[in-house]
């Protein structure tokens, strides 16, 4: 008999793990649309504009914004296997899971890498990194920005002046962290950053904004070797060529650039994706975003707190999007998990290495970083917990979350109230800059002339 096949139809789950999280339906909406032509003049716009939003993102002046097509790992290997040599040293702290991963990718590039360990939960002080980079005289730092198997966020003030004085190229991966938590590519002296579209920023996996200081493009520019299918005569070749083709940031710079490179076929709709996800941070306003991702992440972190639960990390460190819960004792982490996900469509994560079965991770991300996200999660939470006759307050988690709501909520009252006693106030005299906008008849903005 025939397998029939059914067009997809996803059950409908709320992603309050630490990602990816539900897409917001205006990057979905964004994805139905049409493809074009990779060179059309429409296609190459959207390219050029999507640049600019993540200029801002990033909030950085790099030349080199763009996109890797590949999942946020395509972005980290882009990154190290374009500026890596064999034999090239490099120093990885390693705070979480993923140092683990710069360290093994760094490894795979030839390099000889240098690792320094905390304990997971812990982050780095400056003076260590300091210490380490001064031993070991590395070409290139490679640190984690915020690691969500920890959820907690590594420092990165003061490293770029350190490694600028000591001619060391900084790279860090935001995917975890990026418009969750407050970051300025160009402030930090970062030289080379790459993220993700499934957390913070609200969309799938399947693309990696990327951005290079001009310091990091000389370095990747030096190994520029075009591929021999589309080399054309005075072309360059390199003797120290990037290793990887796909992931040859020398020829996708070209690809982005006015000279449009014949390199890949631009992932068209997460091109599309992409550029909603970023135009949507601009638009709320990057400084805006993060408020939000801390509003939101300060009142579930007040909520598992008041249902009773202890929470795993250097909370002085955490991210303002996810926070890691300690399992109770004699509690079943993965059984909650499956009530959660069965009884009511909501999905949390667990850890990896020293923390997997040990803690549970709860988001609050991108299109997720709302109330009704957080009160829901936290009433399904304590519902599930009862059942397993865990020893937790009762209505202790949205009392808790409602707390932190209700105080923002008076904040805003009042400064709404006194904005208004103060336009209340009817000068003696129009201000100048009263009479020069209305001067010749000019209407005010939304009026009729």
């Amino acid at each position: 008999m025939k397998r029939v096949f059914q067009p997809i139809d996803p059950p409908a789950r709320l992603l309050m793990g630490p990602g990816p999280i539900n897409a917001d339906p205006r990057v979905l909406r964004a994805m139905s649309a049409q493809l074009v032509g990779q060179y059309a003049p429409a296609m190459t716009a959207y390219m050029d504009e999507t640049q600019a939003l993540y200029r801002e993102v990033f909030q950085t002046s790099n030349e080199q914004t763009l996109l890797v097509d590949g999942t946020s790992r395509a972005g980290i290997e882009a990154s190290l296997v374009s500026l890596i040599e064999p034999g090239d040293k490099v120093l990885v702290p390693v705070f979480g899971r993923f140092g683990h991963l710069l360290r093994e990718i760094a490894e795979r590039c030839g390099a000889e890498v240098h690792v320094i360990e905390v304990p997971w939960g812990q982050v780095f002080t400056l003076e260590s990194i300091v210490e380490a980079i001064e031993r070991v005289r590395p070409k290139l730092l490679a640190v984690v920005h915020g690691d969500t198997s920890t959820t907690v966020a590594q420092p990165l003030e003061g490293l770029g002046e350190v490694c600028a004085r000591h001619g060391v190229l900084f790279y860090t991966d935001v995917t975890a962290s990026i418009v969750g938590n407050t970051f300025r590519t160009d402030e930090l002296g970062l030289d080379a950053v790459s993220a993700g579209l499934q957390k913070c920023l609200g969309g799938p996996s399947g693309s990696s904004p990327v951005t290079y200081s001009e310091r990091a493009v000389e370095v990747i520019r030096a190994r520029t070797s075009i591929e021999a299918g589309i080399r054309t005569e005075g072309d360059t070749t390199s003797a120290h060529r990037i290793a990887s083709n796909y992931f040859d940031l020398a020829m996708i710079f070209d690809y982005w650039g006015p000279q449009r490179l014949n390199h890949h076929t631009e992932a068209t709709t997460m091109l599309w994706g992409a550029r909603e996800c970023a135009r949507l941070v601009v638009d709320e306003g990057v400084d805006a975003v993060v408020a939000r991702h801390a509003l939101h992440g300060r009142a579930m972190l007040a909520g598992v707190q008041g249902l009773g639960l202890e929470t795993f990390g250097d909370l002085a460190h955490k991210m303002n999007n996810v926070v890691a819960v300690m399992i109770p004792d004699g509690v079943d982490g993965d059984r909650v998990r499956g009530a959660l996900l069965a009884d009511f469509g909501i999905e949390i994560g667990t850890s990896f290495g020293p923390l997997h079965g040990k803690v549970w991770r709860i988001g609050t991300m991108g299109y997720n970083a709302r109330r009704d996200t957080v009160l829901t999660t936290l009433a399904a939470l304590e519902a599930v917990l009862r059942r397993e006759g865990a020893p937790i307050t009762s209505g202790g988690g949205v009392g808790a979350a409602y707390d932190v709501y209700l105080d923002v909520d008076r904040s805003a009252s009042a400064a709404t109230s006194e904005a208004t006693r103060a336009s209340s106030v009817v000068p003696d005299q129009q201000s100048p800059d009263l009479d020069a906008a209305t001067a010749g008849g000019a209407a005010p903005e939304g009026g009729a002339a």
